[in-house]
């Protein structure tokens, strides 16, 4: 029997096992031949047929993993996969791993600190090579974190970082952007600019809150408590947005940690009848398709995701392979002007 006879119908992949079973040989022979091991010899019934096509037999990378010393499966936890800034980091992890010859196993924590914990473990239990992650919102704990580090998986953050841990890094110049895109408010006329921030304990929302605050500090505008907000979705600011707006002193500006919020506050002038950007300007942070399908289209902060993935990659491959710099890296941002601003 050929191996192309085998029945696959309802097989997702061929095993060694089915093709030792089709060739009367022993499963060991064949992962020998496989590997086109010398001590196969060419005598040993249908060799020639132990060598099926590419597309019919694909060895299990995890399983092999399990078999050998060393890995070159990297584990990438993505907080939501939805959102276009993690969308575009993952695509430019995995461009930068196909490339290299490694492989990516992903998953998503879905913003849970538990899911997120479940993730390492399996991460341990698959034996990965390293770790590229970025933290969930609630997550404030790190133990799971240091159980790979205390098992020589090295791990580099991305955008949402943990700096209790002594780890490498990529972030996005989110303090610069946020500098920037306040800035640019009030010089098209802003006086009264709302911060809408989220989990304080994260360090992007500490870096462009500190933006905000420091562009208002540089025109001499005071600080004012009561226009900063816990506010990160569309459905929250969809909520608080027109109170604000029907207030006795309502703001004409406002910054928003990313542009899922930004489109929130943008629908919530339309239900009240507040124009945009006569009346009142709006700028978010990320630029993904959410900027570019409003009407008007956001204002907003380009985050450059691939470029970020691609470099927590090419950090990550330095310390594999042994060239451990300890490397912090800052992807640079930059302000898009559409139509939410003046």
């Amino acid at each position: 029997m050929s191996v192309k006879q085998i029945d696959t119908m309802n097989k997702p992949q061929i095993t060694i096992k089915d093709i030792a079973k089709a060739l009367h040989v022993s499963p060991s022979t064949v992962s020998r031949a496989l590997k086109d091991n010398p001590d196969i010899s060419q005598e040993t019934p249908n060799h020639d047929q132990a060598n099926p096509p590419a597309h019919q037999y694909k060895p299990n990378v995890l399983a092999v993993n399990l078999r050998s010393s060393r890995s070159n499966v990297i584990g990438i936890i993505v907080p939501q996969l939805v959102h276009h800034f993690f969308s575009c980091v993952l695509s430019g992890i995995e461009q930068a791993a196909s490339e290299a010859g490694y492989h990516i196993l992903v998953a998503q924590s879905n913003e849970q600190y538990e899911q997120e914990v479940k993730i390492v473990h399996s991460f341990l239990t698959a034996r990965v090579c390293g770790v590229i992650t970025s933290l969930a919102k609630d997550t404030s704990r790190y133990d799971h974190y240091q159980e790979l580090l205390d098992n020589d998986i090295p791990i580099v953050f991305y955008d949402r970082i943990c700096t209790e841990l002594k780890t490498d890094r990529v972030v996005v110049d989110d303090y610069a952007g946020s500098l920037s895109a306040v800035e640019y408010l009030i010089q098209t006329g802003c006086k009264r600019i709302c911060f809408y921030g989220t989990d304080p304990h994260l360090e992007i929302n500490k870096n462009r809150r500190n933006g905000y605050l420091d562009a208002l500090k540089k025109y001499g505008i005071p600080v004012d408590r009561s226009l900063m907000f816990l506010c990160d979705t569309r459905e929250r600011a969809i909520a608080l947005t027109p109170d604000l707006l029907e207030s006795d002193t309502p703001p004409d500006g406002f910054f928003a940690i990313n542009d899922e919020t930004a489109a929130g506050i943008l629908y919530a002038c339309k239900m009240v009848g507040v124009r945009v950007p006569d009346q009142v300007s709006i700028c978010g942070f990320t630029d993904g398709s959410v900027a570019q399908s409003t009407d008007p289209k956001l204002t907003t902060i380009e985050q450059h995701g691939e470029e970020v993935g691609k470099c927590a990659f090419s950090i990550l491959r330095n310390k594999l392979e042994g060239i451990d710099r300890g490397t912090n890296r800052i992807v640079r941002t930059n302000l898009v002007v559409r139509g939410t601003t003046k």
